[in-house]
């Protein structure tokens, strides 16, 4: 079958995928059977996802390396379901002969130690360098409109199989059937665009900008999610992840029993368990399952997600994760008292220790749609604080009652900071409130680079354009749970590349209390500044562009460097600076030897600033 052939049949599969995934896939035998997973999803369905997996474990690979290697591994798995199931290589697990399969080939970059090490070691090794944050990859860019149209006119099955592989690579924990699905949306956004390249009045450029983010939106936010639930189950294990999602389905599905929402934990933690390892098929498998028991369940658990269940088995997912959460039961006390007064809890404690905490979990999160995930989290570690110290013998009767008042506090604290944060926000609007945040995260982590910095920061500040606009009830869940995305991805950049012990305390020690700790982080203190050399302040004419978004780019990183340089800079001075500086600009950019005027000037203001700075 030649290269053509295999993207088309890729191409046709990715509406059929997931529906040909039996309904009983954990009571079936054989689970890592290839010839077995060969016969669930038939040759074209197997193969699609054989070259997806190949891409996210080999993205330094090439195009026609991840077909080949496709192409073996179906062979394989077409004689193992035929004739040959009792052959040694068809009884190995799946992950094995994938990572075999990659190991025979020779001069792939940067798996030479991994293969020479033994299972599951090996394993660890390769998922291991599954880290997207390490930039391996250069960003997806979106082709020239004219070239791209004209591309697809000769090759529209060979171009959708390019995507789908080259959207793998740069996403290497991205669910397969979110690129197949995402891939159905590139090619509809093709045949948009390119319908009508030919009528005069189109314009193909605003076309493809506009009708981009549908496509790539889903790819960033599901392959963020991902890899940043992953980061959570490899740092701080299944109790912490399964207390995220306890909460999570707590607050989502309220009107569900305790029973119910255990079950969906257990089953949503192996899936994730799965989905981290790299074992692509049996998250699928999992994901699949989970959704038919929720939509099929809909009367005990939600009455907001029948839209979603109506939806095709691909959009599902995405449209269940983000369905607002079900009303509470009528009649729901406000208060979960009995965990405090009822003279049985320090007995229920000692005799079965997660199950008392998760059940606490579970009602508070339930009543507290309000609060976020990570917020309920400390609330439970508060109480299992509590129960430690008051069920000691010899703890004072009214230990408990201190319980209450604690809690108040953290939740005032808590509020405070979102709202504060808001005011800022409010009050400066994006470009400075942004500037705000990276004075504080330079001198917090000043070991990150400018572009480092500037890109978190303005994910932050994002954070704040999107959630300070909305009422006091969802405020806390929206800033708090998309801050915690922001914080895995620089918790991950640590663990790739340290960057000093303040951000290593906050990332290692507790997830619930990441934001908090990050949040106190002042100064590094253990930081050399940077030296004042010829080259570290330059000033030319592009300051005079016209372009503010290019102008506050340019703004931004000279902020960064001089913060690098001055870490202890106040903000008396900081200002004069800015102003010095703006002037000094202004002044230039109206001169007509523009280049002239900076070569004299920068100098100048750069003694000067530095006159300040010692002062």
């Amino acid at each position: 079958m030649n290269r053509r052939t295999i993207i088309y049949v890729i191409l046709l599969v990715s509406l059929n995928v997931v529906k040909a995934l039996p309904r009983s896939y954990r009571d079936i035998e054989e689970k890592n059977s290839i010839g077995q997973r060969f016969s669930q999803l038939q040759e074209n369905n197997f193969k699609a996802i054989a070259m997806i997996m190949f891409a996210q474990y080999v993205p330094g690979g090439t195009f026609g390396r991840a077909v080949a290697m496709a192409e073996d591994v179906t062979a394989l798995a077409k004689r193992c379901a035929a004739a040959a199931r009792d052959s040694p290589d068809c009884l190995k697990p799946l992950d094995r002969i994938f990572l075999d399969t990659i190991c025979q080939e020779e001069n792939l970059p940067g798996f030479t130690d991994c293969c020479t090490k033994k299972d599951p070691e090996r394993n660890d090794c390769f998922l291991s360098l599954k880290n997207s944050s390490r930039g391996f990859v250069s960003p997806f860019e979106r082709p020239h409109a004219e070239a791209a149209c004209k591309n697809h006119s000769q090759h529209q099955h060979p171009l959708t199989g390019y995507f789908i592989y080259e959207v793998s690579r740069r996403h290497p924990f991205l669910y397969a059937p979110t690129i197949l699905s995402v891939a159905i949306r590139y090619d509809e956004v093709m045949r948009n665009c390119c319908g009508s390249a030919e009528d005069p009045t189109r314009n193909l450029e605003e076309c493809f900008r506009r009708q981009a983010p549908k496509v790539m939106k889903p790819v960033k936010e599901d392959g963020l999610r991902q890899e940043h639930t992953c980061g959570i189950l490899k740092k701080f294990g299944e109790r912490t992840l399964k207390a995220l999602k306890l909460a999570q389905i707590s607050q989502k599905f309220p009107k569900a029993d305790f029973a119910t929402v255990n079950k969906l934990v257990m089953d949503i933690a192996n899936m994730h368990r799965d989905c981290c390892r790299g074992d692509m098929l049996d998250c699928m498998h999992d994901r699949e399952e989970i959704l038919h028991y929720v939509c099929t369940n809909q009367d005990i658990l939600s009455s907001k997600i029948k839209k979603c269940c109506d939806k095709p088995l691909l959009q599902r997912s995405e449209c269940i994760v983000n369905a607002e959460n079900d009303d509470k039961p009528a009649g729901l006390s406000p208060h979960v008292r009995e965990f405090i007064e009822d003279k049985g809890t320090c007995e229920r404690f000692a005799r079965e220790k997660d199950m008392h905490l998760a059940r606490f979990l579970y009602e508070y999160s339930r009543r507290h749609p309000e609060f976020s995930a990570q917020m309920l989290l400390r609330i439970g570690k508060g109480y299992e604080d509590l129960l430690e110290e008051c069920c000691k013998a010899g703890a004072p009767d009214n230990c408990c009652s201190r319980g209450e008042e604690e809690l108040k506090k953290h939740i005032y604290e808590t509020e405070s900071v979102m709202k504060t944060s808001c005011d800022i926000y409010k009050e400066k609007g994006d470009y400075y409130f942004q500037n705000e945040l990276l004075v504080s995260f330079t001198k917090k982590m000043p070991q990150l680079t400018s572009a480092e910095l500037i890109k978190f920061t303005k994910q932050m500040t994002t954070i704040g354009a999107k959630c300070c606009q909305l009422s006091p009830d969802k405020l806390l869940p929206c800033a708090e749970e998309n801050l915690d995305l922001v914080l895995g991805e620089i918790c991950r950049r640590h663990l790739a590349e340290p960057i000093n012990p303040g951000v290593c305390q906050c990332c290692s020690s507790s997830y619930a209390f990441r934001r908090p700790c990050m949040g106190k982080l002042e100064m590094d203190e253990n930081y050399v500044p940077l030296p004042l050399t010829p080259g570290l302040f330059t000033f030319h004419e592009d300051l005079c562009t016209t372009e503010e978004e290019k102008l506050q780019q340019k703004k931004q990183e000279m902020l960064v460097t001089l913060i690098k340089y001055k870490p202890q800079i106040s903000q008396e001075q900081l200002t004069s600076v800015t102003a010095a500086f703006t002037a000094m600009r202004e002044r230039c950019c109206r001169e007509e030897n523009r280049q002239a005027c900076f070569g004299q000037e920068g100098p100048e203001l750069i003694r000067r600033s530095e006159k300040l700075l010692s002062a």
